[in-house]
């Protein structure tokens, strides 16, 4: 088991009609490679729930999933992905919709997602 020694790797921001409205935090481990993310949300200055460097297993990737719904903060997502298993996403505040997941990817009409 690795004891992660993890430096910054880099930020994806995330842009809206050339407007930024967040942003991923990447870390990697020196060690094993491992990539750690962690989203901003630009206005929100809230501490995160989790303290340390986020977990995700071995059979997942990191993903930011996009809902073509939504305006401003909640158009985007930090998740975890696995390559074919569906994701739960709240959209527009009223229900938990199932997204059909294919190779890493969000297959749906009003959702996208890019690999961190």
């Amino acid at each position: 088991k690795c004891k992660h020694q993890t430096t910054y790797y880099g930020v994806i921001n995330v842009n809206v009609e050339e407007k930024t409205i967040g942003s991923v935090d990447i870390w990697r481990c020196s060690i094993c490679m491992k990539m750690f993310c962690e989203e901003k949300q630009l206005g929100i200055e809230e501490i995160a729930d989790i303290v340390g460097m986020p977990k995700i297993d071995s059979d997942q990737q990191w993903a930011v999933s996009v809902c073509k719904m939504q305006k401003g903060k909640d158009k985007w997502k930090l998740v975890k992905i696995k390559k074919d298993s569906p994701i739960q996403h709240e959209c527009l505040g009223e229900k938990t919709l199932a997204l059909e997941v294919s190779d890493y990817k969000i297959k749906d009409n009003d959702h996208w997602s890019f690999l961190v």
